[in-house]
């Protein structure tokens, strides 16, 4: 593979990396180019990392597309190109962050395709739902993926109750060293997988890769905190005083919904919240599990059999799309 660091400049002062990926011997050009956004609390790196097999980008890279993974504000190597840039917020992310990165593939591309596939992981996919909020935004965005994204809050897991119960306490509490304490609660993990359950099924995850996997966490914002937790209480995302969830009934793209079925951060009633309300007819939910080989949240990008159950169908539903 072939891997090159780009980087979008934002109108409001911050330089955002981006990595593209593409096989060696080149990209098809039928196909068209994929744009990944990441989540909640990580940067781009586990989208290029898989502990026993092939990374998410380097799959879809190997059938020939051009896989392009964002690091929005506050993210990766992403940097402030000036000192009174503002930090991130939902609604920075999806006009600023995603506008400008966006920007930048469809002049850099090398497929012949004018419009894009976006991805979304988790936070990432809601942050791409709240971008289309804008009739203007849709034009050159082909299709979208959400893997493990919210849009409408029918239930809060006790999980996030807690931390999120409150907007102003949300945006006051600031953490530090969030990698540092994932890379000592992982390898403990192993000898009480229930522990992180919500999040994992530690049966799938390598363990012993810890300290490659943390490399993709990042310390949450307060303010992106803030906004998640008026969020729940409203159920609704309202970016710039749009009602996102309402907004979508005016989106046409085809829609591919990914949903673990023990994901305890984003259950599958939030999860699959979009398709209820999505304006094009073209919906596709897959569920990733049974009851028997459960998945949770993380799973779905690390797990042993990531490449075959997930990365897989994605690739062939995006081909159908031609």
């Amino acid at each position: 593979m072939i891997v090159d660091d780009f980087h979008a400049t934002t109108s409001d002062g911050w330089r955002l990396h981006v990595k593209r990926t593409r096989r060696a011997s080149g990209v098809d050009r039928s196909r068209r180019p994929l744009l990944i956004v990441p989540g909640y609390g990580m940067n781009g790196f586990i989208f290029g990392f898989h502990p026993r097999g092939t990374s998410l980008e380097g799959y879809l890279a190997g059938e020939g597309i051009e896989v392009w993974t964002a690091n929005l504000r506050g993210q990766g190597r992403s940097e402030r190109t000036r000192k009174d840039a503002p930090g991130p917020t939902m609604e920075r992310y999806a006009h600023e962050d995603v506008k400008a990165v966006l920007d930048l593939v469809q002049a850099h591309s090398e497929a012949a395709a004018e419009r894009i596939d976006v991805l979304g992981a988790s936070l990432g996919g809601s942050i791409t739902f709240a971008h289309l909020s804008r009739p203007a935004a849709r034009a050159r965005i082909a299709t979208v993926i959400a893997v493990g994204s919210p849009l409408r809050w029918e239930h809060v897991p006790l999980f996030l109750r807690v931390p999120f119960a409150s907007r102003r306490i949300a945006g006051l509490v600031r953490v530090s060293g969030a990698r540092r304490l994932a890379q000592t609660v992982l390898p403990l993990v192993k000898h009480a997988p229930f522990a992180l359950s919500v999040y994992m099924n530690a049966s799938h995850v390598d363990l012993d890769a810890a300290s490659e996997l943390v490399r993709t966490v990042e310390d949450p914002h307060p303010a992106v905190n803030r906004d998640l937790a008026g969020w729940m209480k409203a159920r609704d995302l309202v970016v710039s005083d749009v009602n996102v969830t309402e907004a979508m009934r005016e989106v046409r793209a085809p829609l591919l919904l990914v949903v673990a079925n023990e994901d305890g951060i984003v259950p599958e009633v939030v999860a699959t919240s979009a398709a209820r309300v999505w304006g094009g007819r073209d919906v596709t939910t897959l569920r990733i599990g049974t009851p028997d080989d459960w998945y949770a949240h993380a799973d779905l990008f690390v797990g042993h059999a990531s490449p075959e159950v997930v990365f897989a169908p994605i690739e062939r539903w995006l081909r159908e799309r031609g």
